[in-house]
């Protein structure tokens, strides 16, 4: 009895080497792109509050539209996933130009942004500050360089998200570490005027960027066109599957909006937190982020993994698989967000050694939001596979049940917390992230009405 037990709610020890085989990679890909984001945040971190305030607020703007494009991409992954699962390769190709198509066609938006009204988009993640307007000073100057990496990153990610959902990981791993560590070496060289070169702060940060974009792009560029991998095929654009492409974007609609709607609700609410002080505040929930990455890499090893076993599956026709391998990822999930915690806590040993030079005010808001995250860690963990799962299927309603009414309800909240109570920017944010719980309840109920189960490729 105990070992049916046991099998319903965990799988084989081959179960999870294979998720692991998928998971492990993708994390040490998003641990290194963490460890340079650190770094880069050290680095500014050494110019000052204000400098650092600036660099982080142009960050929160352009972390918008990297959602999007995770989003775009993950709308034409679930099908490229089942597709490969059901060994249909002109249903992977239609499904990487879905990526290609809409991708791009967010380019011109993200010029506007960028280009022209960097400055008056800014601004209004500094409403209250006593600090403004030289924090926008300094996040503007990068904001305007930024848009050179908008191809690149574009190129690069629809590249590897693909190789990624039909389960080859390595390569795309080796790519990224080759331009982390040219990011991070450019960074010492242009932020501080190392090895002879001029010290261009903040602008030196931008550079560094632009140029391991582009030589990140390049490579992964140069491999598909070695490796000749099954979902590209240039014909493809001459003879696009409209009807496959209207299906992938009504799915993928709900999920781009519940994404934008959520990463609106984060925005704002953080414009909020910024409001609450100076630039200590800014750099120091900032400067919490940074190094919070380090221990965020799970949430992108355990959605890869879960979303390739079940749509694999799914893909294959073989429904009651994967239906047990959702109860397989969610139990798993259950015990690695706590192990997380655990790491999470001991990151906050990291605040005093990476940002020392930040002011003792902003290293105080840095540890204390440490903490509020780590707790967190087992939520977030469990809805990311909860999500991963009714994505793998298809079920994206889930996805703008979960993160698009809830963040609604996020903003409206907050501002009667803001207005009413002199709560700090930690306590408010754990206040905030209480309403998680119920998107774990709600992600919970959709799961068990199966509209998950789905063989996308038939």
């Amino acid at each position: 009895m105990e070992r049916i037990k046991k099998n319903r709610y965990f799988g084989s020890r081959d179960f999870y080497k294979s998720a692991i085989l998928i998971g492990v990679p993708v994390m040490v890909q998003a641990l290194l792109q963490s460890l340079v984001s650190l770094i880069d945040s050290f680095m500014v971190a050494g110019l000052g509050d204000v400098k650092m305030a600036g660099v982080n607020i142009s960050g929160q703007i352009l972390y918008i539209f990297m959602v999007l494009q995770t989003a775009v991409c993950t709308s034409g992954g679930i099908y490229m996933t089942q597709y490969f699962g059901a060994k249909d390769k002109k249903g992977m190709q239609q499904s990487f130009a879905f990526k290609v198509v809409i991708s791009f066609s967010m380019i011109f938006l993200y010029f506007l942004v960028t280009f022209v009204f960097n400055r008056e988009i800014l601004s209004l993640m500094v409403i209250g500050n006593s600090q403004a307007e030289m924090i926008l000073d300094q996040g503007q100057e990068y904001m305007f360089l930024m848009g050179f990496v908008g191809i690149q990153t574009v190129i690069s990610y629809i590249i590897a998200s693909s190789y990624r959902e039909i389960g080859k990981v390595k390569v795309p791993l080796i790519i990224t570490v080759f331009a982390a560590v040219i990011n991070t070496f450019l960074n010492w060289v242009l932020i501080y005027g190392n090895l002879g070169m001029p010290r261009l702060e903040i602008r030196g940060a931008a550079y560094a960027t632009i140029i391991a974009r582009t030589v990140e792009m390049i490579l992964f560029v140069i491999y598909t066109m070695i490796d000749k991998p099954d979902f590209i095929g240039l014909s493809v654009f001459r003879n696009i599957d409209w009807k496959l492409f209207g299906e992938i974007l009504k799915k993928g609609s709900l999920l781009i909006i519940s994404q934008l709607l959520w990463v609106a609700s984060e925005s704002v609410t953080t414009a909020i937190y910024n409001g609450r002080g100076g630039a200590d505040v800014v750099s120091g929930m900032a400067a919490s982020f940074s190094i919070a990455n380090l221990f965020f890499i799970s949430f992108s090893g355990i959605n890869t993994a879960t979303s390739v076993v079940i749509g694999k599956s799914l893909g294959a026709g073989k429904l009651e698989q994967a239906r047990n391998e959702k109860t397989w990822m969610l139990s798993a999930a259950l015990i690695f967000g706590t192990l997380m915690t655990f790491v999470g806590f001991a990151t906050t040993a990291l605040v005093p050694i990476v940002y020392k030079q930040l002011s003792f005010a902003s290293q105080g808001i840095c540890r204390s939001m440490l903490i509020v995250i780590s707790v967190l860690m087992p939520v977030w963990i469990y809805i990311n596979t909860q999500l991963s799962i009714t994505k793998a299927g298809g079920d994206t309603k889930v996805c703008m049940l979960v993160d698009g009414i809830v963040s609604i309800i996020v903003i409206p909240y907050l501002l009667l917390l803001a207005h009413y109570t002199a709560f700090s920017p930690m306590a408010m944010y754990l206040l905030v992230k209480m309403l998680d719980f119920g998107k774990v309840a709600i992600a919970q109920y959709e799961l068990k009405r199966e509209k998950w189960v789905v063989n996308l490729s038939a």
